[in-house]
């Protein structure tokens, strides 16, 4: 659903933009409260995860593709303000060095494709967290749900920013059909891909799972008949190597996608783009102000083979994505305001 330039008219654009920043500049204040030194690296793989996934184009229908958005499963995963920066780092890196999703439009895309999907995702997942039993199965089941509605969100979104400032005189009413139609199709994609991966992630460490947070019981102790509490100790060294493994599974994988698995991605159109064309919203559509990347198009500029052309893409994509999330969650994390021994231990119980 990457917006190109040229769908929507400049001072909407110029808009969004301004929305965009400032969601992004809220997300980084309260990032701070959910990144740890556990979750800040974490949540660098997650963009890069996003990223890789996102190159998994998959068949919906009548010759249009789908991909992964991703808000629901970083919001779910690293908590929805760390989600947010995530869905932004990704943009921006698709948008500068692979000439996905206009520069220009680069407001829209967050807003839409970031901020929309996880703030939407997160909502319905927290609202089934309350009425459903706290099991693995349970949150597994709400992260699908919320994954699913969290796409024909981001299709209503776009759909109200073209209605103000599209470019082409084209029916709000059609376009708005067609939109969330494709959309509900691809959403069963994003939800069953997001269900997957928190299934997987809570299977080996639910305590990294921001929306599984407080799923597995505190261990306890019988104590002349009584149970009480086990007392709080240090991290464990095994529990640092656990988080490494995760983390560097989580790398492996997203460098096996994209730089294998997205050269059988579907080669159909997405759905924005099915849509765009046969509703006429690309009759202005504008060349990508970064189409001489030598990344543009997720290929290397003057590898002949296609296979490694993409591939090599694909791996530099997820290298600089991780590289570059990493290092702001980091620096987000070294701001986090210091909480006192009480606060902790009573945000811990």
């Amino acid at each position: 659903m990457h917006v190109p330039d040229g769908f929507i008219d400049a001072p909407v654009s110029a808009v969004a933009g301004v929305v965009a920043a400032g969601a992004v500049a809220v997300a980084l204040r309260g990032a701070r409260r959910e990144l740890d030194e556990r979750t800040a690296p974490l949540a660098g793989l997650v963009a890069a995860f996003v990223f890789a996934v996102q190159m998994l184009n998959f068949p919906v229908a009548a010759g249009t593709s789908g991909h992964l958005l991703g808000g629901a499963l970083a919001a779910i995963l690293v908590g929805p303000w760390t989600g947010v920066l995530c869905l932004a780092v990704v943009l921006l890196m698709q948008g500068i060095l692979f000439a996905d999703g206009g520069l220009t439009a680069l407001g829209v895309n967050i807003t839409v494709m970031g901020v929309v999907t996880t703030v939407v995702a997160y909502a319905v997942f927290r609202g089934l967290a309350r009425v459903l039993p706290r099991t693995r199965r349970s949150t597994t089941v709400a992260a699908f749900v919320a994954a699913l509605l969290s796409v024909p969100a981001a299709a209503v979104a776009f759909t109200a920013i073209y209605a103000v400032g599209g470019t082409t005189d084209v029916p709000v009413g059609k376009v708005l059909t067609a939109m969330v139609g494709v959309h509900v199709l691809i959403g069963v994609g994003e939800a069953a891909i997001t269900a997957l991966t928190v299934g997987a992630v809570i299977a080996v460490r639910p305590d990294l799972v921001h929306g599984a947070r407080g799923l597995a019981a505190p261990l306890k102790l019988r104590v002349d008949g009584a149970l009480v509490d086990v007392p709080a100790t240090p991290a464990a060294p095994a529990a640092a190597r656990s988080t490494r493994t995760v983390w560097a599974t989580g790398l492996a994988a997203a460098l096996v996608l994209a730089g294998f698995v997205s050269f059988y991605a579907s080669a159909n159109p997405d759905g924005l783009e099915k849509v765009a064309a046969d509703k006429g919203i690309d009759e202005k559509v504008q060349e990508h102000g970064a189409a001489d990347s030598p990344l543009a198009d997720y290929g290397v500029k003057d590898v002949g083979d296609a296979r490694l052309s993409g591939g090599l893409a694909g791996v530099i994509g997820v290298g600089v994505t991780v590289a570059v999330g990493s290092g702001v969650f980091w620096a987000v994390r070294r701001r986090r305001t210091p909480e006192a021994p009480e606060a902790r231990t009573a945000e811990s119980v």
